[in-house]
């Protein structure tokens, strides 16, 4: 869609980067009551997981996200799409099937013509459609920055939900996604971005991660979850919390997307990465002389990330496998699960 509006100008930060720094989100959720205990709530706020989970019956479980945010690109389809297809992920992240969503708008109606408007809920319906599921109702006010996302409502057998939690000593570790998404969004917002970088960016970040549908039934994967805004050593450190063990990741096999790798040593980086690593560098042991850049990939706030597998060694080859089967082409093994107390130490 061409367009004179920039819908990057009405916000004040764009995709996955405007998510509150985790530490200041665990000092939110650390203030809220005890909840009573529901025995068919199979995933709750415990362990920050990426949907929440009800067990309907012994075959049937509901699951159930919500994901919405600023823009991260000026065209209003491209916009809708990658966040529709983020949201979606978190389903997908559980081993979940989407079955329907509700749309969450919020727009300055002052300021966008509607015509951008509406080509924002094209470009999330065309996803929906692409997964197979309707955009069944939703939410919308007057706002003064645009905002777009959507709830969305799976279903899996109790006995398929993946979590962040339960992976094992030795586990190998499975990226489907290259990173750089953010520096990306950085580069774009400064003019910096040429068309290929563009292309990039949004062909991965509308990229469904159905995949995980297929994970789901996989006894030999122990943990799953998607890369979003806390970054790749975010949502890694979550694994590790969650299963009370350490990880080893190899940065010189995490996939980066071309474009990226040169505008991150051109210096290239989203605020959000600073906010990261202030969150929980401390958790996070780097190699000696590790270029500045490198860890700030590895910081890099990810909007509709890959998922991020750890699953038993034997089975890693054929896992990944899947995941190309799938059209992740640079999806790649990054790293084990060690016996340790939950950090991430790069090498």
């Amino acid at each position: 869609m061409n367009t004179p509006i920039k819908l990057t100008q009405f916000s004040h930060g764009g995709g996955c980067g405007c998510k509150i720094a985790p530490n200041l989100l665990q000092d939110m959720l650390a203030s809220l009551p005890v909840q009573p205990l529901y025995p068919n709530l199979m995933v709750g706020t415990e362990s920050s997981d990426d949907a929440a989970v009800y067990r309907l019956n012994d075959s049937q479980a509901i699951v159930v996200t919500t994901d919405f945010f600023m823009p991260i690109v000026d065209d209003p389809i491209d916009f809708g799409r990658i966040a529709a297809t983020n949201a979606l992920s978190d389903i997908y992240a559980m081993g979940a099937s989407p079955i329907l969503a509700l749309a969450m708008v919020g727009m300055p109606m002052d300021k966008l013509p509607l015509k951008v408007v509406q080509g924002i809920l094209e470009g999330g319906a065309s996803v929906c459609a692409t997964a197979g599921i309707p955009i069944a109702g939703g939410h919308s006010i007057d706002a003064p920055e645009p905002i777009y996302g959507l709830v969305v409502v799976g279903v899996a057998h109790p006995d398929h939900i993946k979590r962040n939690v339960g992976a094992r000593e030795g586990d190998v570790l499975i990226l489907g996604k290259p990173l750089g998404i953010g520096v990306l969004s950085a580069a774009m917002k400064k003019g910096a971005l040429d068309s290929e970088g563009y292309r990039q960016m949004v062909e991965t970040a509308t990229q469904l991660n159905a995949v995980g549908e297929v994970l789901g039934k996989r006894d030999d994967v122990h943990a799953l979850t998607d890369v979003t805004g806390f970054a790749l050593l975010g949502h890694l450190l979550e694994i590790c919390r969650g299963s009370g063990l350490a990880a080893e990741l190899r940065f010189a096999d995490v996939p980066v997307l071309p474009a990226a790798a040169t505008l991150a040593q051109a210096g290239f980086a989203t605020g959000a990465a600073a906010r990261n690593w202030a969150s929980y560098g401390n958790e996070v042991t780097l190699p000696a002389g590790m270029p500045e850049w490198q860890q700030k990939l590895l910081c890099d706030p990810q909007t509709s990330g890959g998922l991020l597998a750890a699953c038993a060694p034997q089975s890693a080859h054929e896992v990944l496998q899947l995941f190309r089967n799938a059209g992740f082409q640079q999806a790649a093994i990054i790293g084990t699960m060690q016996a340790d107390s939950p950090s991430v130490r790069v090498i």
